[in-house]
């Protein structure tokens, strides 16, 4: 089954796309120009040129790169950095790199921008209350979403787009009311003020770490595709945008109007009237829950995503409403959970934690560039000098982000870089690890013993295993099986079986597919069944197999409908049996440093998650486990002598 995109335009589908996409970039006024601005003096070179570069920065970045460049790259519907590589990586076998890289960086953004949002927004209450310790209602309620997790987002999930329309009409009235006190902000739109600031101002340069801090919401806008569509947000990012940037203007018109020295206050509560100041605070928190809320769904669906594309150790997945598409990940909502309440912690305040944002979310901007240009040249077919042109523009707009955030390292950066540092190994590890473990799996034809398994299921002889016998292989070609399968049939104590089953389960770079089909090489007697599960699919082996089972015995198709399926008067279900083959690092090997820190780290790693039978929905099914060697590089008795 395809599942596309939402592509009607309504009042409603609007007001979703509201709720959801905008979530992150649409909170980066409580702290973008408090971070340019920070303890400096007031100036128009410093405010108009910080303005111009936010301006700009939306402009190329967000509308140009995501908005009408990104969204084209639609894989039936879904978005996202992994659905970007499932489109570009027959193209080019290194992409594997960019696309981990981008991946654990937004990762990392998650666990970065729940913290950042909900403090700038309840910091605001230290100008009503001063020294109220905020630290501690931040924690109190980033625990609050990560626990509510479990139970789904489907009921308040619907106050999401209000909520968001009255965040971005706030937004548009405390700037256009700013604005008018000082019309001649207006200018600022004019580039020349950027360039004024990076040319001439002393540290101009190093100021689009925190100028680049306007745009880092664009990389979850493109991963929320599937959810509400390209033409509901391109919609609506005309009015977002109206609204942002003319909030930016408001806070620089307030800037000039009040030319003291911020020392470390937030401009964006300060040109609030202060009888709606917390009101203000008030609708500012709700914005960033909302915003945190879309980032954590989003690291869901990530590693959902990375898990079935065997960049990530297989885990629970749960679905904890009717809601489709709604997943929680309770290892993932723990780490995430874990991750912001030490960020908080650790830096205390939003303006510390400025300095830890942004580095790992320009990496992530410069790997979707990467696969981009892929995408552009091998899917879209545009001209090759009109996308080389592009690209140039967005690495040298990236890079110059990505230097001016190098200098956040040692203030806090390093936090982010560590965290995605660790996302990193992880999926590198998996992914590779798991290449090496395949590349020692050796396939035989399976017509070379389908007359020895047709011998062994009518051999009397032998004490019947099961009625039903199943195996996974990871053999694509109908005629091939692994070796290992042929020695758990044979071996030791053949298993006698009436039918024998193998079933591959394949992932597509479609997101929705599946269907499957079905071969007999043997009449009723051996079958194998290619499953085509796409990659947001969670897989559910057992329940498509007996499905298939079923409808094959609804059609007549195999005469299993006339054969006894194992039920009898005690039992009404029919007598299936899954073996599963789990591999072991056998003693009997010898490894080069790296090759040897891989292998056992994938099997690590592979040994926290989920077994098989967990991940391929088998727990309810009778399943065999059984373990081989893994035997890598035989480990040679070359010293071994006999003593007369």
């Amino acid at each position: 089954m395809s599942n596309s995109s939402p592509s009607k335009v309504t009042a409603a589908s609007l007001l979703i796309a509201l709720g959801i996409i905008y979530g992150d970039i649409g909170t980066s006024p409580l702290y973008v120009m408090k971070a340019i601005i920070g303890k400096r003096e007031i100036s128009e070179i410093l405010v108009f040129g910080g303005i111009s570069c936010i301006f700009w920065t939306l402009v190329f970045q967000t509308s140009i790169k995501y908005i009408w460049i990104t969204l084209r790259a639609d894989n039936e519907g879904e978005g996202g950095i992994f659905s970007l590589y499932a489109l570009v990586r027959k193209f080019g076998k290194k992409l594997v790199i960019p696309t981990i890289l981008g991946a654990a960086t937004l990762l990392a953004d998650g666990i970065i921008t729940p913290p950042i949002s909900v403090a700038s927004a309840v910091e605001g209450l230290e100008m009503i209350i001063p020294e109220i310790p905020t630290v501690p209602i931040v924690i109190v309620i980033l625990s609050l979403i990560f626990i509510s997790q479990r139970f789904g987002t489907q009921s308040v999930g619907k106050i999401f787009g209000p909520v968001m329309m009255v965040w971005f009409g706030m937004l548009f009235l405390l700037g256009v009311g700013q604005v008018i006190h000082y019309p001649s902000v207006i200018k600022c739109l004019n580039p020349y003020y950027a360039y004024q600031l990076l040319a001439n101002y002393p540290e101009g340069f190093w100021l689009l770490g925190a100028v680049f801090l306007c745009t880092t919401g664009a990389e979850a806008l493109y991963s929320d595709l599937g959810h509400c569509g390209k033409k509901n947000i391109r919609i609506t990012w005309l009015f977002v945008k109206v609204s942002l940037v003319a909030n930016y203007m408001g806070q620089a018109a307030w800037l000039m109007n009040n030319t003291a020295p911020l020392n470390g206050s937030n401009p964006f509560f300060n040109m609030m009237p202060q009888w709606f100041l917390l009101s203000g605070i008030i609708i500012a928190t709700m914005a960033a829950i909302i915003a945190s809320q879309a980032l954590i769904s989003g690291s869901y669906t990530l590693v959902s995503e990375a898990m079935n594309l065997n960049f990530w150790p297989r885990v629970t997945v749960k679905q904890p409403t009717e809601s489709k598409g709604q997943i929680y990940i309770p290892s993932v909502n723990l780490l995430l959970w874990g991750g912001c309440i030490l960020v908080i912690l650790y830096f205390q305040n939003s303006s510390n934690m400025e300095a830890a944002y942004g580095l790992a979310i320009t990496l992530a901007m410069m790997m979707t560039t990467v696969l981009l240009a892929f995408f552009l040249r091998y899917r879209l077919k545009w001209n090759k000098y009109f996308i080389l042109v592009l690209i140039a523009i967005f690495v040298a707009i990236e890079v110059s982000f990505f230097i001016a955030n190098v200098k956040k390292f040692p203030e806090g950066g390093y936090i982010t870089v560590i965290i995605a540092g660790v996302f990193f190994i992880t999926m590198y590890v998996i992914y590779f690890g798991r290449k090496i473990n395949n590349r020692f799996t050796k396939f035989v034809k399976l017509s070379d013993y389908t007359q020895l398994i047709n011998e062994l299921s009518h051999d009397d002889s032998i004490p019947k295993f099961s009625t039903h016998l199943i195996y996974l292989t990871k053999a694509n070609n109908r005629n091939e099986i692994e070796e290992k399968i042929i020695n758990s049939i044979f071996s030791k104590k053949p298993k006698r079986a009436d039918v024998y089953w193998f079933v591959h389960l394949h992932r597509t770079e479609n997101p929705y597919t599946l269907n499957y089909n079905v071969t007999e090489l043997i009449d009723d007697k051996v079958m194998k069944v290619n499953l085509n599960v796409g990659f947001r699919i969670q897989p559910r082996t057992e329940l498509y197999f007996k499905k298939i089972v079923q409808q094959l015995v609804t059609n007549k198709e195999l005469n299993l409908h006339i054969r006894p399926d194992g039920s009898s008067k005690y039992n009404a279900d029919p007598d299936f049996k899954f073996i599963v083959i789990e591999k072991f690092i056998s003693v009997e090997n010898e490894f080069a440093l790296g090759e040897g820190l891989l292998i056992q780290g994938y099997f690590f790693l592979k040994h926290l998650g989920q077994s098989d039978e967990r991940a391929f929905g088998l727990e309810k099914s009778d399943v065999e486990v059984e373990y081989i060697p893994l035997i890598y590089h035989q480990l040679q008795a070359s010293d071994l002598t006999r003593n007369n």
